[in-house]
């Protein structure tokens, strides 16, 4: 520091506290390094003029040190570096310093040894460091499934990756051209579940110019009529100020009743937002005409076991499991294998894509399963090598997946296709069609009642004990209930379906309705002589006045049954 009661200018230097002039302060230092090494520049501060001597005898204990340790040498460098970044107008600290390169050769000079020696380790964790930059370890299985189910983590991005469904997406498909030139029209998705229509949805909107094209997500089972009115509102603004288009996907829009589906009718038409909704159940009976008339119905179907098979075989190659084969012997490939610490068989894969009857998201989270039930299980722990088998599959879907929606249209399909069977004497079918709606989840009295009615309808008078057949397996099945009913039910089945047929009281029963649907004018009344008298004015009318009872005849009585107007009328 500046003597301020000196005449000439002079500093203290701050490794042997001699006070020298300014001009000369620099040279002193480089001396004073050259003979003993700096542990470290002190911190950068004015000192008061009773601070020296203390100072001098703090840098006096840091180089008493026999040896800097390579901590200190560190300090020091860093003490250096910020000493060039910022120069400090201080006299102790003057702006014209040594170099850190020339410090740095000063001090290997002085200590060759301890700083060869902590020179190499800090090369070494630098070269460590930058071999973990430039391989990142690689993630376990666990952490590959951790967070989000597998199904949502393959979510193919690209249209190309698209599997399943090249009937709307093929490569002539008006479709898949529509896409490619962004021109998306307002449809309607229509698909049983799993079968990608969610995903179709994302890939429009990846691969949607967000320049002049904004998408927006809604899932009607989470989403208010306000909320829509907002998003509407939103999409006026974005049209009229930045003339950007807006698709509003709405995923299940068959949850919204017909009046929130009324708010969207209007601005499709005017082509404020374009549409694409999903759903698992018939348009025709879920979306209001109006808003159906206005949008074009996609209609995707069940994933094919090959195009699950495929999915599989992606999701398997992500997660780095290796796929063995029939034909391979399972010890020999692992004992070959590199560094896979998990294998499934070929045919787990196979069985799993015809488990999960076309649905996607069943197999993927299905495989994510089994193999987190494998990684808690352990198989080998000296190899820490896993197989999933077969049976592994089996055991983490429990049984086969039945697509069947009690209230939706594969109730109305399923329990026709069992009509229909029993009308053309196919046990084996009717039975078939039995077993995928009592094990898909449906009411076993609801399909009671209805063999009760097929019992009527179908067979009549051809064999009058198929309705007391049919009445006995309803009773039968309210009083034991699934699953031991089932059995009560397949025989009802299978008997109605070996009974002969007739449809005689149910056709004439319909002639009945049409001849009085389509009478002219009012219907004619009862004749008196069909009608009752139990009272004496009744009869002074002349109710039931000629009535012949039969039962006093030993001949036939031929008498009118029919009123005037109907006279002849057949309908056996």
């Amino acid at each position: 520091m500046a003597d301020s009661s000196s005449s000439e200018s002079t500093v203290k230097c701050p490794v042997c506290a001699q006070e020298m002039p300014t001009a000369a302060i620099n040279s002193h230092l480089d001396g004073c390094l050259d003979m003993k090494p700096s542990g470290a520049i002190p911190k950068k501060r004015r000192l008061s003029s009773n601070e020296g001597t203390e100072g001098a005898d703090t840098y006096g204990k840091i180089l008493g040190s026999a040896t800097p340790s390579f901590s200190v040498f560190q300090k020091h460098m860093t003490a250096e570096r910020l000493h060039e970044e910022t120069p400090s107008k201080s006299p102790f600290f003057p702006i014209t310093s040594p170099k850190r390169t020339d410090m740095n050769h000063k001090w290997k000079d002085i200590n060759a040894g301890s700083s060869s020696e902590a020179i190499k380790r800090e090369q070494q964790m630098a070269h460590q460091s930058q071999h973990i930059q430039d391989h990142p370890k690689e993630k376990t299985m666990a952490e590959k499934l951790d967070g989000k189910p597998l199904a949502d983590k393959l979510r193919p991005c690209k249209l190309q990756d698209y599997m399943g469904q090249d009937k709307i997406l093929g490569e002539d498909a008006m479709l898949r051209k529509l896409l490619q030139a962004n021109d998306i029209p307002s449809a309607i998705l229509w698909g049983p579940p799993g079968c990608g229509k969610t995903t179709l949805a994302h890939i429009i909107a990846k691969n949607t110019n967000k320049n002049n094209t904004r998408f927006v997500t809604l899932s009607a089972t989470s989403t208010s009529t306000n909320e829509v009115r907002e998003v509407i509102k939103h999409a006026q603004n974005e049209l009229k100020l930045f003339k950007r288009k807006t698709i509003l996907f709405v995923d299940e829009i068959h949850r919204f009743n017909k009046l929130q589906q009324d708010t969207f009718l209007p601005h499709v038409e005017c082509g404020t937002i374009t549409l694409i909704g999903a759903t698992t159940e018939n348009p025709s009976f879920q979306v209001n005409n109006a808003l159906l008339s206005r949008c074009r119905v996609i209609v995707l179907e069940k994933l094919s076991v090959n195009a699950m098979e495929a999915i599989l075989k992606r999701a398997v190659d992500s997660l780095g499991i290796q796929v063995l084969r029939e034909d391979e012997q399972a010890e020999c490939s692992i004992s070959d294998a590199s560094e896979s610490e998990m294998f499934i068989e070929d045919k787990a894969l196979t069985t799993l894509a015809h488990l999960c009857d076309g649905d996607a998201r069943t197999g993927l989270n299905g495989l994510q399963l089994s193999v987190q039930a494998r990684l808690a299980a352990g198989d080998d722990p000296q190899k820490q090598r896993m197989i999933i088998k077969e049976e592994h599959i089996k055991e983490g879907l429990q049984r086969s997946h039945i697509l069947y929606d009690r209230a939706g249209e594969e109730h109305y399909n399923c329990i026709s296709a069992l009509h229909k069977s029993m009308r053309g004497s196919d046990q084996n079918a009717s039975l078939y069609w039995l077993g995928r709606m009592l094990e898909g989840g449906e009411d076993p009295l609801y399909v009671a009642r209805r063999l009760v009615r097929f019992a009527s309808e179908d067979i009549g008078l051809a064999d009058p004990l198929a309705l007391t057949q049919a009445v006995s397996a309803y009773q039968a099945s309210h009083f034991i209930g699934m699953p031991e009913c089932d059995v009560i039910l397949a025989q009802c089945v299978m008997y109605l379906a070996r009974a002969p047929k007739s449809v005689a009281a149910y056709s004439a029963y319909n002639k009945v309705k049409e001849c009085l649907k389509n009478h002219k004018g009012p219907l004619p009344p009862v004749p008196l002589h069909l009608r009752n008298a139990p009272t004496k004015l009744m009869k002074n009318l002349g109710y039931a006045k000629g009535y012949k009872y039969n039962p006093l005849f030993k001949e036939p009585v031929e008498q009118d049954y029919f009123p005037p107007e109907l006279k002849g009328i057949k309908f056996v």
